[in-house]
């Protein structure tokens, strides 16, 4: 495949839009990127680092188009890189004309789930913008946004129904520290990223109630199977759950220093209220409304997920973390 015959676009100015623009840096000469805030933008331009994320990354400003105008970065981009937070994925969107993503190929680095809808984002890009599902995407993990910017070696799964285009998406990825793989399973790893997150704000509360390894280690084996569980019902394919996309992005993400879902439970595990730890955290753990909208989804599929019930009580229920994770300890084996 030549590069050059993809143009790239990524919407989102976070911390793994960051990484991303890093990483594409490596093989293109050129990307396109939309971020938010004008005074961003003007602060990039001006000193080559995102003013509030991973600002160690150094970025070459010959390659990279930064502007404040979505329409724009869609218009000139083949494929776009969408790496915005769930939660705000529909406003985002809301008044940009669908007819900008004809022919356009789209892929979600998300990592989470739409609230308004309790949808995944293959599927909010394909009611949305009318895009085929052989044309949308899924970039997962295991993979920190911190660690990409300090170049440790990491793995990114491409996942797409269309395995041409995982291929040639998962070309312009590889770099000497990413390597990368791909998948045909757009449904299952986007369903095990979100869930992912919720087992992390459980790692956490436990952690944060004093629970050792010992614990975590049996509640991370009963999640791996709770992944499985679900996706296999919501999207009965053949897969291994054992490989990176599933087990190894749960692992990353539940006992990572750098997982905000994992530091957002351990706060609620501490005592801090659910706001209270929101706001300290300033930023968005994409668990606190994965877990509402799994337990919308699961009401049609009935699959059993204690531990998704039980951050689910503690989060938006308000019960006790120290009641709730005692009473799912006697349920775990």
């Amino acid at each position: 495949m030549e590069n050059e015959q993809y143009k790239i676009g990524v919407i989102g100015g976070g911390s793994w839009a960051t990484a991303l623009i890093k990483i594409l840096c490596n093989n293109l000469d050129s990307v396109n990127w939309y971020v938010r805030k004008e005074e961003t933008v003007d602060y990039i331009k001006q000193y080559k680092h995102n003013p509030r994320y991973l600002q160690s990354v150094e970025f070459d400003l010959s390659k990279i188009n930064v502007t404040t105008d979505i329409e724009e970065v869609i218009k000139n981009s083949s494929i776009v890189i969408i790496a915005t937070p769930s939660a705000f994925l529909n406003k985002l969107f809301e008044s940009v004309p669908k007819e900008l993503f004809e022919g356009k190929s789209v892929f979600s680095a998300v990592k989470g789930i739409v609230p308004e809808y309790h949808a995944i984002p293959a599927r909010f890009i394909h009611k949305t913008f009318g895009t085929p599902y052989d044309e949308i995407g899924i970039i997962c993990g295991p993979c920190h946004a911190e660690e990409v910017a300090l170049e440790r070696l990491s793995y990114l799964t491409i996942a797409c129904q269309n395995e041409d285009l995982a291929e040639d998406v998962a070309k312009i990825f590889t770099c000497r520290y990413i390597k990368t793989t791909v998948s045909d399973d757009l449904f299952g790893t986007e369903l095990s990223a979100v869930l992912k997150n919720v087992y992390a704000i459980a790692s956490g509360i436990c952690a944060g109630l004093g629970y050792g390894d010992n614990f975590q280690s049996v509640l991370i084996a009963n999640a791996i199977q709770e992944i499985e569980n679900f996706i296999d019902e919501v999207s009965p394919i053949h897969r291994d759950v054992k490989t990176s996309a599933y087990l190894g992005d749960l692992l990353v993400t539940a006992y990572s220093k750098f997982s905000r879902n994992r530091t957002f439970g351990f706060m609620i595990g501490k005592g801090y209220s659910v706001k209270t730890a929101q706001m300290e955290m300033d930023m968005i753990a994409e668990g606190f409304y994965a877990v509402r909208s799994v337990m919308e989804i699961n009401k049609k599929f009935q699959v059993e997920l204690p531990i998704v019930e039980a951050v689910n009580n503690i989060i938006h229920e308000k019960i006790s973390p120290v009641i709730e994770m005692r009473i799912l300890a006697d349920r775990l084996s």
